[in-house]
């Protein structure tokens, strides 16, 4: 019998079990598919020759992570590899704001679109130079980040106080406007707010893209060598050499409660496994709490919080294997590893306001990933492996273009879809689509059959808008990965902080496990030690 079961083998769960290990607990870790990774995977599936990464496939987070960097995962095969730069966003008039590993380079190219907006920049990566240590400590630390918060809020006061915690919140349109003379910095602001499910106009949305846009300008977008799946089979080949076990194709369909706490699991096959002290699990929240648990074990309270639970963005993907370059019209955007694809932030806005009014958008904001440029492994020489995906309403009624998709997704409405997003790379890459070569298309159900935590293709465990974040994060009062259920931890992007590959949620609920056991076995020595004196025992 483990010490702990995980349920998933995503990162997060990968995550909190190497945690486990390195405090000498024995593990197991049960994936329902084939293959561990959840959404860092690759395969071979587009063409045989090249190298497609099957959902996320940059990784600043990664890279900014102090929960991955003390598993020294580069001694276990992990390589990284950075594009020539980190990310551009063309407009069709000819004009293009790039983002650099070099400050003064990502300066020089806000400069040409106004000038005194390369100094705002620097400003701008000031503060970041300032804050990012506790920023950073919040981001990945349980919450409530008690010592990060308190150092932040003197860093802040000495930073501008209330003026830059306004700027933070602000929606990032407006944030650009106060900060950018022109459009190049607005645009590499509002782009990388749109990684996640927040409009240009939705408050905290300029927090979060000046924090994207300061950890490209800082680490970088950069990928595992060799594919996306690289970072799992790392984080797998550390759990092994310490003695942990990982199952896949053992799908886990309810967590064990007896005694009102969760002992164990019984997987699909009719299996039991238990667990000595705890079970992590790396699940979205609304199939944990409504299908692995039961309702019989939570207090109302939940139950009811669970009804208003949101999802971000359902997600369309593309992928392609392309016989040369991407024809950028702009050739400033051939050495990014990510390209953002609205023409100015107007589109941004309307793209935003379609999702908003359940509508298919007709011009969708693309997020286009050349991942050759950015790892030469990935494909023939002279050749490109990309993807794009964007946003779309999980409940469509009806479509802002004039092809009738409808939403079902069925096979006309994936090649419709498919082909809208090829239209808008064409936009800014005149001759885009006679370079394909082959083309895979992962509509919402596609993802979510390959990695069931990204239901109906949502890929950040929930919404990042503010009414679900920290406390709110992923229930009202429900912020640290402890449950309702003695025993059983939230380790997945449901928990605080949320999306992307940082490992932090699933590492969160690794030492809330571990601290609950030591909080327990001192309680339980003191009990023994109270009853040794009543009974006149020597201590």
């Amino acid at each position: 019998m483990p010490d702990a079961v995980v349920i998933g083998a995503g990162p997060n769960g990968l995550v909190a079990a190497n945690v486990l290990l390195d405090a000498g607990w024995s593990v197991t870790v049960l994936e329902e598919q084939p293959e561990p990774g959840g959404a860092v995977r690759h395969d071979r599936g587009v063409d045989p020759e090249f190298v497609s990464d099957m959902f996320s496939s940059f990784y600043p987070l990664a890279a900014a992570s102090p929960v991955l960097s003390a598993l020294r995962l580069e001694e276990h095969g992990l390589r990284w590899s950075h594009a020539p730069s980190v990310l551009a966003h063309p407009l069709t008039d000819g004009r293009c704001a790039v983002l650099h590993r070099r400050t003064e380079d990502t300066a020089a190219s806000l400069e040409s679109f106004a000038a005194g907006d390369g100094a705002a920049w620097h400003r701008l990566v000031e503060l970041w130079g300032k804050l990012s240590p506790d920023v950073l400590g919040a981001l990945f630390t349980p919450f409530p980040p008690v010592k990060a918060m308190a150092k932040l809020a003197l860093d802040l006061r000495a930073s501008g106080g209330l003026r830059v915690a306004r700027s933070l919140i602000l929606p990032v349109r407006r944030m650009g406007e106060e900060e950018f003379r022109g459009e190049g910095g607005r645009l590499l602001l509002a782009g990388n707010a749109l990684h996640a499910d927040l409009a240009p106009e939705s408050a905290g949305s300029g927090g979060f893209g000046w924090l994207m846009s300061m950890l490209g300008q800082t680490y970088g977008f950069p990928v595992p060598v060799g594919g996306s799946g690289e970072l799992t089979a790392a984080l797998v080949r550390r759990i092994r050499s310490r003695g942990g076990e990982l199952h896949c194709g053992r799908r886990v369909e309810r967590v064990v409660v007896r005694g009102g706490r969760a002992v164990g699991v019984r997987t699909a096959d009719g299996q039991a496994v238990a667990a000595r002290r705890a079970v992590l699990a790396d699940v979205a929240v609304p199939a944990l709490y409504e299908e692995l648990v039961g309702p019989e074990h939570l207090p109302a309270q939940v139950l009811d919080d669970l009804r208003h639970f949101q999802w971000d963005f359902a997600t369309f993907k593309v992928d392609w294997a392309l016989d040369g370059p991407v024809p950028w019209q702009d050739e400033r955007a051939a050495g990014a590893g990510t390209v953002h694809l609205a023409d100015g932030m107007d589109e941004l806005t309307r793209f935003a306001a379609q999702i908003a009014m359940r509508q298919v958008p007709d011009r969708p904001f693309s997020l286009f990933g050349q991942m050759t440029t950015a790892d030469a492994t990935r494909s023939p020489e002279g050749t490109e492996a990309a993807w794009a995906y964007t946003h779309i309403p999980h409940d469509i009624r009806g479509d802002a273009g004039d092809e009738g998709i409808t939403g079902k997704w069925g096979p006309d409405d994936q090649e419709r879809m498919a082909d809208r997003v090829e239209r808008q790379v064409e936009r800014f890459a005149p001759g885009f689509r006679s370079r394909i070569r082959a083309r895979r298309v992962l509509a919402p159900p596609a993802l979510a059959s390959l990695d069931a935590n990204l239901c109906g293709g949502a890929i950040n465990g929930g919404t990042t808008a503010m009414h679900q974040q920290l406390v709110f994060r992923p229930l009202p009062g429900a912020g640290r990965p402890e449950t309702p259920v003695p025993g059983l931890y939230l380790a997945s992007a449901g928990a605080h902080p949320g999306g992307g590959v940082h490992g932090a949620c699933g590492a969160n609920a690794a030492r809330a496990v571990l601290r609950g056991h030591r909080v327990r076995g001192l309680a339980g020595a003191q009990r023994l030690l109270a009853r040794r004196d009543r009974t006149g025992r020597r201590r």
